[in-house]
């Protein structure tokens, strides 16, 4: 079984709608990306484990959240995903970071990151200082939402093509052991005493089927020599006065009064679970051969 970690953080990292953090960082297009980090929670993760001139990496980095919030902090990035649409959509965000005079710069790879070590530069081996990543979720929570004569219609909450071996569509195990093959690379690309950084939640595909991911993902990264160091909250709500202020979208809404009616006892998401763990100072990794726990 994972180890439990409590939490001992919240960061606040939506106190701004999230279209508030990317207008003018951010190219307008991006919002087709269905999982976009917020930047808030990036630059938070940047900020807190890392110091100027670092090196950061994201592996399945999208539409560029984590390279261009950490070029703006003056950290060297790379990140790579599977999907060439979406990384046109990160160079092109990495180019408006270096226009509008962020002190860092980021490089851009597409390719299948589980095989990260033949796509990284050869010269980032064991120099990592943070990686941050998120895993893709598929279709069930994430999207923009459409209001049409027709009704209300979820759009931008799909990935790319099936065959190009997106983890979106691999299915939980395929995922899990996706996520296992990445974060061993990741591992042997971080330097000593390197940080990871994973922001996830849990998940319902149906109503009798409750994916708890973070759990998941934290026994992954323990099987491929990862120490747990902390959990958090990232806000994806307001706190106003003490009380939480919902960012739901009316899609959210919809859902969660249907579940409702349904006599499931389903809240609005209010935050994601951020895992951070760190490699060790020396060399004491398991057997990669360990099977992480699942369900």
């Amino acid at each position: 079984m994972a180890e439990a970690l409590p939490v001992t953080s919240v960061w606040l990292t939506c106190q701004q709608p999230a279209r508030d953090q990317r207008r003018g960082r951010y190219v307008s297009e991006s919002s087709t990306h269905p999982g976009k980090m917020l930047p808030h929670l990036a630059a938070h993760a940047v900020a807190a484990y890392t110091a100027p001139g670092d090196l950061v990496l994201d592996p399945m980095c999208g539409s560029g959240t984590t390279l261009v919030e950490a070029m703006h902090l003056g950290r060297c990035a790379f990140g790579v995903d599977i999907e060439p649409r979406f990384t046109a959509l990160a160079v092109a965000n990495v180019a408006l970071a270096a226009s509008q005079g962020a002190a860092g710069s980021a490089t851009v790879i597409t390719g299948d990151a589980t095989g990260l070590l033949d796509l990284a530069p050869a010269s980032a081996v064991g120099e990592v200082g943070l990686v941050l990543t998120s895993p893709p979720y598929g279709r069930f929570t994430h999207g923009l939402v459409q209001t049409t004569g027709a009704g209300v219609r979820k759009r931008a909450h799909l990935y790319g093509d099936r065959e190009r071996g997106n983890l979106a569509y691999a299915g939980w195990s395929g995922l899990l052991d996706g996520f296992a093959a990445i974060l061993s690379a990741s591992y042997q690309l971080l330097r000593p005493g390197g940080t990871v950084v994973i922001t996830c939640r849990p998940v319902r595909r149906r109503p009798d089927d409750f994916i708890d991911l973070p759990g998941e993902l934290l026994a992954v990264a323990q099987s491929v020599g990862l120490i747990p160091v902390q959990r958090c909250a990232a806000m994806l709500a307001a706190v106003r006065d003490g009380q939480i202020v919902h960012r739901a979208s009316m899609f959210g809404l919809m859902s969660v009064r249907k579940s409702r009616a349904e006599g499931l006892p389903v809240h609005l998401v209010a935050h994601e679970d951020v895992l951070v763990l760190r490699r060790g100072t020396a060399e004491a990794r398991p057997n990669p051969g360990v099977t992480p726990v699942k369900g």
